[in-house]
């Protein structure tokens, strides 16, 4: 079984914990196409509407028919549906792959339950062989990369590349993150960083797996 499928397993899964009639959050990158693609093909028209991370998503829900509104109007959402780069037992995550960590981080703040869809290579011990994604303000990149190089990590700008919100990314390569929670809010605090790829302090509750024998539900 590829990658690709199990993904598509996890995916399809997650549309148990979607409620007819809710608003609902979706976050960006492969996975969640997926679940978009089997939202709209096996409970069109059963969600009010859809908060979206990033452009991209929003495009493909539009495309699919599916409303999507804006996050002032909406409310608490009931549940939000994204993938992740890697997540450790605790259901802590590295997301950012895809760019959209900050809108990611704030739908994920703003839903009442966060489930995560992934294949099960993404399930790891310790955070950090994928490297972690720094969103920045562009006049504090070099300043951000010297402050993440003395906390033993590897910063590398992800040139040609900027966020929907008109930021530039540091992938910082060479961590291992033993205490998300307490990383987390370091670089947070790190003047000119607008978030960082680290979700500890709004984990995801559920993880749904795609594997070669089916979907696992990892719960917090």
């Amino acid at each position: 079984m590829t990658a690709d499928e199990k993904k598509k397993q996890a995916a399809i899964a997650a549309l148990d914990y979607v409620k007819p009639g809710s608003i609902i959050g979706v976050g960006t990158g492969s996975t969640v196409n997926h679940f978009i693609d089997a939202l709209a093909e096996k409970m069109k028209g059963s969600v009010e509407a859809a908060v979206s991370s990033s452009e991209a998503s929003t495009e493909r829900m539009k495309n699919h028919g599916i409303p999507v509104i804006d996050l002032n109007s909406a409310g608490e959402l009931s549940i939000y549906v994204d993938g992740a780069d890697e997540s450790n037992r605790h259901l802590h995550l590295i997301k950012g792959g895809g760019g959209a960590l900050t809108r990611e981080k704030i739908v994920a703040a703003a839903s009442k339950t966060f489930v995560c869809i992934a294949d099960d290579s993404k399930l790891v011990n310790i955070l950090g062989k994928f490297p972690l994604p720094v969103e920045v303000i562009p006049m504090a990149r070099s300043m951000v990369a010297r402050e993440l190089t003395k906390m033993g990590g590897q910063p590398v700008w992800r040139e040609n590349f900027v966020t929907d919100n008109g930021n530039q990314i540091l992938d910082v390569h060479n961590l291992e993150i033993m205490e998300p929670m307490k990383m987390e809010t370091q670089i947070n605090q790190i003047a000119g960083v607008v978030t960082v790829g680290i979700f500890a302090h709004r984990p995801a509750d559920v993880l749904l797996l795609g594997g070669e024998d089916g979907v696992r539900t990892v719960s917090a």
